[in-house]
């Protein structure tokens, strides 16, 4: 495996300035995604890249590229491979990032739609346009839902791969978006596409969580978390979940890592998390022991600590053996983090201006308990995976003689965002737990978040695309070339009040 590079580590104590969210709870959240392009019905040829070109056509008669951000702070671009991917702007809140990511659907949805009109003009009046929110297509390429974590820069690169790794991997049971692959149904579409557990690699191996150092923030305080490991939800209980979890178990190891205490993760490092995550996809039972920790006494004795009964491995009379199962290990995470809670219960509080962190916990642990009793059908209007199996199943009792390849197009067609109809068709019947209101979608598509540097992002491109300047921005910086030049950096990603400069870059608009 590449070595874990690790730059610019700073101690808790090493700097007498520091930024007001420093020594908080406090967490920037971000979900990129990337989208699958193809077309059916059409009377001639049309390749997925000339699709998402036309999909773009707007953005670039509008930017002159592929790659731009958005008056709601987001970042839009074509990806290597012709997806197209949509970042979200910053949020300060797993809910915030939700409706962003669910914004994003939108925006991508109306590209095509409008591709399409035009496509059929000249390839036919059935050509359609599918655009999947997953990550495989039919030909077995994978590409990626990347979440982004703002972590603070003393919890080292070795403390994410053996502290937070096994739980990214074990949380699946409940955030999986599920695949009809080759092999029979799977839990996680990302499973047989990774190949290291963390590393700075993002061709040659595929990890589970990318070190590459682009803080996006003053790098001698923050680090930005990359995350690939996570599969592209449909299911907005699980995309808020993912995130909701994540922060908490991130709040634990922040606090021990500054403390320099042990955060009670440490029994939980897995002896080889790619084939843990890939034995772990495939166990539909969600009980066998599949996967080795490096210190079974170590986990064994965390499990005693908190009252956790081991569950029986190889037989009953040897529960002892060194392999656990996923649930063995989220609920550790969860008794863990649930007792790290009650103690800091304030601070986290805090951390979540929208999201009550004791809702999160209650979902939790019910999820964890469904899976535990074998109670799927309780999960089936909020975990992907689950919806989709249980579909399936139905499915194949009415069509006995259901083949591989129909039950393949019925896995696309739920991720399908332009032309697909059942997972519309599960919300529409009440069989999908909706959380965010299409108003508030609606609003998320054309507004960043306001207590974030996303807002001062969106407000100058909405100006500087209104007086018809010459500009450009990312997510630390703004600038006008013409008529003038002015540049502002925006190194605070918590900040959104404007500054002496900003309001000087706005007022040159």
């Amino acid at each position: 495996m590449p070595q874990l590079r690790d730059s610019s580590n700073q101690g808790p104590g090493n700097r007498t300035s520091r930024s007001p969210e420093y020594d908080s709870f406090h967490r920037i959240f971000g979900i990129e995604t990337e989208y699958g392009v193809s077309v059916t019905g059409a009377n001639q040829p049309c390749d997925p890249g000339q699709v998402a070109m036309m999909m773009f056509a707007p953005i670039l008669s509008r930017s002159r590229s592929t790659n731009t951000y958005l008056e709601n702070g987001s970042r839009l671009y074509l990806d290597v491979g012709s997806h197209p991917e949509y970042a979200t702007a910053e949020a300060r809140d797993p809910s915030a990032a939700l409706t962003h990511d669910l914004a994003g659907e939108a925006i991508m949805r109306r590209l095509a739609l409008g591709a399409q009109e035009r496509l059929r003009k000249t390839h036919g009046e059935h050509a359609a346009i599918h655009l999947f929110k997953d990550n495989v297509d039919s030909a077995g390429h994978a590409f990626g839902c990347h979440e982004n974590y703002l972590v603070r820069r003393y919890v080292s690169l070795p403390i994410i791969k053996a502290q937070l790794l096994p739980f990214l991997v074990t949380r699946q049971l409940f955030t999986g978006a599920g695949r009809v692959s080759e092999n029979g149904f799977e839990i996680t579409q990302r499973a047989a596409f990774l190949d290291e557990g963390v590393s700075s690699s993002t061709t040659r191996f595929r990890p589970m969580v990318n070190t590459r150092d682009e803080p996006h923030a003053d790098p001698d305080e923050f680090r930005r978390l990359h995350v690939i490991i996570g599969d592209s939800n449909r299911s907005q209980w699980a995309t808020k979940m993912k995130l909701a979890t994540t922060h908490l178990v991130l709040c634990a190891i922040e606090d021990a890592a500054k403390r320099g205490i042990a955060s009670g993760f440490e029994c939980c490092a897995l002896s080889d998390p790619s084939a843990s995550n890939k034995a772990m996809s495939t166990d539909l039972s969600c009980s066998k022991p599949v996967m080795e920790v490096e210190d079974i006494d170590a986990f064994r004795a965390k499990q005693q600590e908190f009252g956790l009964k081991p569950s029986a491995s190889g037989d009953e009379a040897h529960p002892q053996a060194d392999t656990v199962t996923a649930l063995e290990i989220q609920y550790l995470y969860f008794a863990i983090v649930s007792s790290f809670v009650e103690s800091h219960h304030d601070g986290i509080k805090q951390s979540l201006p929208n999201t009550d962190c004791m809702d999160i916990l209650n979902e939790w642990k019910t999820a964890l308990d469904a899976l535990s009793t074998k109670d799927f059908a309780a999960l089936s209007n909020r975990v992907d995976w689950v919806a989709k199996y249980q579909l399936l199943g139905k499915i194949k009792e009415r069509n006995p003689w259901l083949s591989p390849v129909q039950a393949r197009q019925i896995d696309m067609n739920y991720h399908d965002i332009v032309n697909g109809s059942i997972y519309p068709s599960l919300v529409g019947h009440g069989l999908m737990e909706t959380l965010v209101s299409d108003d508030a979608v609606e609003h998320a598509v054309e507004n960043p978040p306001e207590d974030t540097r996303a807002a001062l992002r969106g407000r100058f491109v909405h100006q500087a695309l209104n007086s018809g300047a010459t500009f450009t921005c990312d997510w630390t910086h703004l600038k006008t070339t013409a008529p003038i030049r002015h540049e502002v950096e925006l190194i605070d990603p918590f900040a959104f009040e404007p500054d002496v400069d900003y309001q000087q870059l706005m007022e040159s608009l």
